[in-house]
């Protein structure tokens, strides 16, 4: 955060303050993908002929296991939003059956994850099978490997803490799922046994969606081209394609490309307000920054320095456009995601006056206000526009009132965030993090105030669990905000923020939009 003796006539720019420049450049304008051996049309046509036979599989199934395993597949190969219906039906279906009668932990604990993760109570007590008289579970247990992985699965449901060993990385329901879906065809191809069909579907509704969010980033590169060179401020970091990811890994189905624009664009706003109130404006600017987007008028620009001005003119503009683009059917209020916008620099503005006298907030003090900074508010409501008519209006009030499951959100993700900037020594301008806040209070080391953070992002976790059996007709709109908690897993793996760092994520973003699955006659002509 620069402090008001920040000279304005001297900008820096994005290598100077050491963020990386964009890999990506205009590559998603002039893209054009080899061509299929197939065409678009024979593809779209082949995949709805799967799909009915996935729908007759549901029904000649032999009996509620068999459809559970099938939902289970499903899920891992990304195609369930094919089969909602047949996934409800199946899951009420499960929900009626009997644990006792299955003396398998794979079938127990795929059961008890598959209904808690869709809203459905299920109490931890049909795990007691599998324990010892002092509670623990049974050494015996671990002679069966699929049950095992399907326990550590399960505990990461819970709501109350409890002990398992961690044998692997990632626990299914914390993984992004879209970057899954990818490593999982590939081993399920390899899986004895594996179904055809299922497979082959996987790999063609891979491939179509591609084609969609290739369009997509075309589109959305030609908006940035335009926006930055229009605001024209050479310290801003280009995450554009970064962006786009982040808002894909949100939503990936057809259906949703304005809803993926509009999040993207959120992104891209707050990275640039972020930026702005960090390293280059005074603390007097901050203060006038803040004041013209809480009047949110054109007249307002006069408040501004010369050089934020065309950014102003720009956030006005790309809201006005956001309402135009919104279908007259979609009953989608923008100003509550403009109202957001608003607290969201009013917390930039606080971390700015700290920044300024000097004053190091309590741990408490910082993560309240920074876990709203982080972005989860405006970007849980721009995921509200994803919302069937239904529940829209309901969703998006619910929100826009930034219910405990959004802060919890915005915990994971400011703690993920922090955490990573801490190992990296990557914290921009001179705002403490939550780990030195940490630190600072408590008099520890870096590694015990990490540790007890992770601990508080496991509390996050079961806030954001237990809210799955509150209010079930909320359900889809929980899931959007689990999402975003999910994301962490991509963009801060392994103590790296690769949305900064974003070299590190480009091999990601390629396999995502670049590479088609290939095989057999989905392979493209030039093989």
């Amino acid at each position: 955060m620069a402090s008001s003796s920040h000279a304005a006539d001297t900008p820096e720019t994005t290598e100077q303050l050491g963020f990386e420049p964009s890999s990506w450049g205009d590559f998603f304008i002039a893209y054009e993908p080899p061509p299929p051996k197939r065409s678009e049309e024979w593809m779209m046509a082949r995949a709805e002929k799967l799909k009915g036979d996935v729908s007759l599989l549901f029904k000649t199934c032999n009996g509620t296991r068999a459809r559970m395993f099938l939902v289970d597949t499903l899920q891992h190969l990304g195609i369930d939003h094919h089969f909602e219906e047949q996934i409800h039906d199946s899951l009420n279906e499960l929900l009626e059956s009997d644990f006792s009668s299955s003396s398998s932990l794979h079938e127990v604990a795929l059961q008890f994850r598959l209904l808690r993760e869709n809203g459905h109570w299920v109490s931890p007590d049909v795990f007691d099978k599998y324990k010892g008289e002092d509670g623990s579970f049974r050494k015996d247990i671990t002679n069966e490997p699929k049950g095992i992985l399907s326990l550590y699965n399960a505990t990461h449901l819970l709501i109350q803490d409890k002990q398992v060993k961690r044998a692997i990385h990632r626990a299914l329901p914390r993984a992004c799922k879209r970057v899954e879906v990818l490593q999982y065809i590939s081993e399920y191809e390899e899986e004895e046994g594996h179904n055809q069909i299922l497979l082959e579907l996987a790999k063609l509704d891979f491939n179509l969606l591609q084609h969609v969010h290739l369009k997509e980033l075309k589109d959305i590169t030609e908006w940035w081209k335009h926006f930055s060179g229009f605001i024209d401020l050479s310290f801003i970091r280009d995450r554009l394609v970064e962006s786009y990811t982040w808002a894909y890994v949100l939503y990936y189905e057809k259906g949703f490309e304005l809803q993926r624009s509009i999040t993207t664009k959120m992104i891209v706003l707050i990275t640039t307000l972020d930026d702005t109130y960090d390293i280059r404006a005074s603390i007097e600017e901050c203060r006038k920054l803040h004041e013209a987007i809480q009047r949110w008028d054109k007249t307002a620009v006069s408040l501004l320095p010369e050089y934020l001005k065309k950014l102003y003119i720009e956030l006005l503009r790309t809201f006005k456009n956001i309402e135009v683009e919104m279908p007259v059917n979609v009953n989608y209020d923008t100003a509550y995601l403009k109202k957001a916008i608003q607290n969201h620099v009013t917390g930039y503005l606080q971390e700015a006056e700290w920044c300024y006298s000097k004053h190091k907030p309590s741990f408490e003090n910082q993560v309240n206000v920074t876990s709203l900074t982080i972005g989860a508010p405006t970007v849980c409501l721009s995921m509200m526009a994803s919302m069937g008519d239904t529940i829209m209006k309901r969703a998006v009030e619910w929100v826009a009132g930034v219910p405990n499951v959004v802060i919890a959100a915005g915990k994971i993700v400011r703690f993920m965030n922090d955490i990573a900037a801490f190992e990296n020594r990557k914290c921009k301008g001179d705002a403490a993090s939550s780990v030195e806040c940490y630190i600072h209070e408590y008099g520890v080391t870096g590694e015990v105030a990490i540790a007890r953070i992770y601990e508080l992002i496991e509390d996050e976790w079961r806030t954001l669990n237990k809210a799955l059996f509150e209010d079930h007709a909320l359900l889809p709109a929980l899931k959007r905000i689990i999402g975003l908690a999910l994301s962490t897993s991509l963009f801060y793996d392994n103590r790296n923020d690769v949305y900064t760092d974003s070299k590190h994520l480009h091999k990601t973003i390629k396999s995502l939009f670049v590479k088609p699955v290939l095989s057999g006659y989905l392979a493209t002509t030039d093989e």
